[in-house]
């Protein structure tokens, strides 16, 4: 059944075409991705679609009801009871101030609330907590039909069978999940490098070609010098019937090289050589230790004599659910305030978080990255253009920049600088897919220590190889992948309801067998029921 179309659609921003759109259709059943860097017209396209704003050319028509979870707006709490208390909202009707995770929980409660067939969703995940996340997630794959924009890849991995992708105001569509058209970009990109080398080679042997041809013809012009005039002339005129055949092939290998389809080169990111020694970095075995942490906000207690240590060069994520403490932590060691911290001597700490107040906004990209710098322009500009500067890029002044370029500036800035145990709070924030990914290549090619703080799980489980989990007030280090951890978690559970499981089947057989004493029973069902209960708890053991 369709459910939206468009059509012939233009959208303008002064003189600058923003989205292009000749055919759009929606179906029942569609779960859409919409994916593309920051500032390629995401939000734009999906207002359009949503009806917010209009497009300067084209229609779009709604067959059915729509609801929209807006990533720019403050909503009042409008949804049911039953919607707020999945939401754990219930308490939070008559309160006036909310955290980043209660508004976006809010707008996803109040969508929810419509009696919709199409639901929009742009960046849904905002600042919620891991089981936010998941709550989500499971809410949003029993929609009918879903448009998402979404910077996490495992959202768009669980939820959706379309992709499209939005560059320079075309779209591009796959009919798949996230993971596929990560594959069918990965393929296209080595056929467009094939394509480019073939035509390089081509162009190549054309140009030698005709180069050869060129320097035959050129001796052909002077005649032997003891040759007669006679001789002189049948030779010259054999040369120039020569030089003609010769001119006339140079003229269809030019018209072949003319008419060679132009192949650029598709771009790859430059390899990174960090002088990791310039940042002196400790030889210690441990860099950070915490024996017997406490720390509360007034009568709030967030951990408890809690002990942990970060292994030197390891990458450590802090994991856990909102108001858990682990924007905390990364401040109480780059603080250094806490006796229950032993941090070693040589250990230098770049503290990343979203204020920007280590950016000069009236200076360029490489002059504020450069500034604390202790590598070279050259590992520098490298490091730029891994985070996705283009060349002329890091010429702009800070204050031009959109809030995720001046974030990748600001990483970048802290990376090249004379730091050797990195603390990132929540660095995917305002980032757009590309730059996730450009972020993680960058930490999983750094020689140092890092630890940090992120909802998204995908980029946890790319670039942390160990875990540090808080929960009810304890931290738990694990060492391995995000996914490791929770198999290791399943498996506990799984291990636990066997055990439950195997303390009922027992306690009924001790029941079977009480009644089996009692003369008025019906043995032979007991005894039936017995054999029963004692055959399923072999299975359990």
């Amino acid at each position: 059944m369709l459910i939206l179309e468009a059509a012939d659609i233009k959208k303008y921003y002064s003189d600058r075409l923003i989205i292009e759109i000749d055919e759009f259709k929606v179906y029942s059943g569609d779960k859409i991705g919409i994916v593309g860097p920051n500032g390629s017209g995401k939000t734009t396209l999906m207002n359009i679609l949503a009806k917010d704003i209009e497009p300067d050319k084209g229609f779009v028509k709604h067959y059915s009801p729509i609801a929209y979870i807006r990533q720019f707006s403050d909503e009042g709490i409008r949804a049911d009871q039953k919607l707020l208390k999945e939401f754990n909202l219930a308490c939070k009707s008559h309160q006036r101030v909310f955290s980043g995770g209660e508004k976006t929980r809010i707008k996803i409660a109040n969508a929810f609330s419509n009696e919709s067939i199409l639901l929009f969703a742009d960046e849904p995940t905002a600042n919620l907590d891991y089981k936010g996340v998941e709550l989500l997630k499971q809410k949003l794959s029993k929609v009918d039909s879903l448009i998402l924009i979404s910077h996490d890849r495992h959202l768009l991995d669980s939820l959706c069978n379309k992709i499209i992708e939005v560059k320079d105001g075309k779209l591009k569509y796959y009919n798949g999940n996230y993971s596929f058209y990560k594959k069918q970009s990965e393929i296209e990109y080595e056929s467009a490098l094939q394509e480019y080398e073939k035509y390089i080679s081509e162009k190549a042997s054309i140009e030698a070609a005709i180069k050869d041809r060129l320097e035959r013809s050129k001796s052909m012009r002077k005649a032997p010098k003891r040759m007669g005039n006679s001789e002189a002339r049948l030779h010259k005129r054999e040369a120039t019937e020569k030089q003609k055949k010769i001119h006339n092939s140079i003229n269809s290998m030019l018209t072949r090289l003319n008419k060679l389809e132009v192949k650029e080169k598709p771009k790859d990111l430059p390899k990174i050589k960090l002088d990791f020694s310039l940042t002196m970095p400790p030889e210690n075995r441990i860099v950070i230790a915490a024996e017997n942490l406490s720390f509360s906000y007034g009568t709030k207690k967030i951990f408890d004599r809690v002990c942990f240590n970060i292994p030197n060069g390891s990458k450590t994520a802090l994991w856990g659910e909102n108001g858990t403490g682990k924007s905390t932590l990364l401040n109480l060691i780059y603080q250094n305030s806490s006796s229950s911290i032993r941090i070693v001597p040589k250990a230098k700490i770049g503290y990343f978080y979203q204020a920007f107040d280590n950016l000069e906004y009236d200076k360029t990209v490489l002059e504020n990255v450069m500034r604390d710098s202790v590598q070279t322009q050259s590992v520098v500009r490298t490091i730029l253009a891994r985070l996705l500067f283009k060349t002329d890029d890091v010429f702009k002044k800070v204050e031009c920049l959109s809030g995720g370029e001046r974030i990748k500036v600001s990483f970048a800035k802290l990376f090249v600088s004379d730091a050797n145990i990195l603390l990132l709070d929540e660095p995917t924030n305002y980032l757009d897919i590309q730059s996730i990914e450009a972020l993680e290549n960058v930490l999983k090619d750094y020689e140092g220590t890092v630890l940090f703080v992120s909802h998204d799980s995908e980029f946890v489980n790319s670039v942390a190889d160990r875990i540090l989990v808080f929960e009810n007030g304890i931290i738990t280090a694990f060492e391995g992948k995000l996914e490791d951890y929770w198999q290791s978690r399943q498996k506990s559970k799984d291990s636990s309801a066997w055990e439950t499981e195997k303390i009922i089947l027992e306690m009924k057989i001790s029941e079977i067998v009480a009644k089996l004493s009692s003369p008025s029973a019906d043995k032979e069902f007991l005894e039936a029921e017995y054999q029963r209960l004692v055959s399923k708890l072999k299975t359990i053991k």
